[in-house]
């Protein structure tokens, strides 16, 4: 008998859990897991709360659709008819620039222009970056052999403004850091490519589209979710485990590798196996792994993570019916507001709100979040109200507010964070039958989390 344990009850520990199931279902191989979570619920940040017939999402609403896992996991779930898309018709965005809400233009492929009169007819952009955006056009190919920053890689191309305007918010409401601070090549690896390839990002993307088939295929959503909620999800894939196999409240203090396997140290009992797949923030796999290989611990300990804060508030049919239309909107930091981003969850998922109600879900993170850790639940909510009134004129009091946080629980891809990668690995391999997964690795959303998961189940199902 084959024995797994697996140090993480989030959706990536849990992806691993279903696929070594799955793997002993399906071959009949003699294999066991036992998966730890050290607090008394599985699922992490999937957290989903419904209220006055609204469903609330404490952590991620949602998954992009592009990236196949999570709605992969759903369907070999059966959770096909639970699957919903974003409403793309009313897809629209705004950016927060000098107090007012200015939509961003129609052909802005993240930050790449491939429409020129709408972007040069936006208020969004200065006529010196609508220039830049001009001479990008031809900028020869270039091969970058070192990373360097989100942010320093777009400066080189479009300008400041740029940067400030539109890829360090874009980037605060995924990663919850800075594009100062994030690595293009870790974060952005396509655009890397459209350098070396084409120099110009405009060209390469209007390039890619000529080569996409002139057939007309449906264009899949954007975002995809579950009509229950992101929760539902978690729920799901434990419904499909034995629950003798799922330990929570059980803290793990060590791991340390012993005649051929792992001892697992949880409480004041220890155990044996023959493998163990950590799926826990870097910062705890490093703990775990500071006695058995200080090295590597170093390593997982130097990603850096950053918390975030998500406030949900609902309202009703008059604040709807005020609201602008689109996905939300998202707050530079030069505009000196704690709120980076707010969505309009009524019109980006229809389903997540009675036709009566406005959902709104505002999002805090990095400084931001830390700034407002200490506070009170009604001094986050003040701080959020106060904002919305000033950026939307919005003055009614809500039906119901409710705050999530989240310590420490976004993984920063800081510059070099691929070479980083490369030696956690070389330095894994000197440890047989350990296995890394989450979100601090090579994607920080849940498909990412997800193939994370089934990726360290394949690594240790068999000898």
């Amino acid at each position: 008998m084959r024995r797994v344990a697996i140090i993480g009850g989030g959706i990536s520990g849990l992806s691993a859990a279903y696929a070594l199931e799955e793997h002993r279902r399906q071959t009949g191989s003699a294999l066991d897991y036992t998966l730890f979570e050290s607090s008394p619920q599985l699922g992490g940040v999937l957290r989903t709360e419904k209220i006055d017939g609204c469903i609330v999402e404490a952590g991620p609403d949602s998954f992009i659709t592009e990236k196949p896992w999570a709605a992969d996991l759903c369907r070999s779930l059966g959770l096909c008819d639970q699957l919903i898309g974003s409403n793309d018709a009313d897809r629209k965005t705004y950016i927060l620039v000098r107090g007012r809400l200015i939509a961003m233009p129609d052909g802005l492929m993240f930050m790449v222009p491939t429409r020129i009169l709408p972007t040069g007819l936006s208020p969004l952009f200065s006529w010196k970056t609508k220039f830049r955006m001009g001479r990008e056009l031809f900028h020869p190919p270039r091969a970058v052999d070192g990373d360097e920053s989100v942010a320093s890689f777009v400066e080189r191309h479009y300008g400041a403004e740029m940067v400030d305007r539109l890829a360090d918010p874009l980037l605060s409401g995924v990663y919850g850091g800075e594009a100062a601070s994030l690595s293009v090549r870790a974060v952005l690896p396509r655009f890397a490519e459209m350098e070396r390839s084409h120099g110009s990002l405009g060209r390469a993307m209007l390039a890619a589209r000529q080569k996409m088939s002139p057939a007309k295929r449906p264009v899949p959503p954007l975002f995809t979710s579950l009509k229950d909620g992101m929760q539902h999800l978690a729920e799901a894939v434990v419904s499909h485990l034995s629950p003798a196999s799922l330990l929570t409240g059980a803290l793990v203090q060590a791991v340390q590798p012993e005649a051929g396997g792992w001892v697992v140290s949880a409480g004041l009992q220890s155990d044996h196996f023959d493998a163990v797949v950590l799926a826990v923030p870097t910062h705890s796999a490093g703990r775990l792994l500071a006695i058995c290989s200080p090295e590597l611990s170093a390593e997982l300990a130097a990603i850096q993570y950053t918390s975030s804060i998500t406030v949900g508030l609902g309202f009703d049919r008059e604040v709807r019916q005020s609201l602008p239309p689109g996905f939300g909107f998202l707050v530079p930091r030069s505009e000196g507001k704690q709120m980076l981003a707010a969505t309009f969850v009524h019109n980006k998922f229809p389903q997540r709100a009675p036709e009566d109600r406005a959902l709104l879900r505002c999002f805090l993170a990095g400084k931001s979040a830390e700034s407002g850790w200490g506070l009170s639940d009604d001094q986050i909510v003040g701080i959020i109200r106060n904002e919305l009134q000033q950026i939307l004129g919005l003055r009614a009091e809500p039906l119901f507010a409710r705050v999530y946080k989240w310590k420490a629980a976004m993984a920063q891809y800081g510059v070099g964070h691929l070479d980083r990668l490369d030696r956690i690995e070389r330095l894994r391999q000197k440890l047989p039958g350990l296995a890394l997964a989450g979100n601090g690795y090579r994607g920080i959303g849940v498909p990412d989390c997800v193939r994370s998961g089934r990726d360290a189940a394949g690594a240790v199902a068999t000898s």
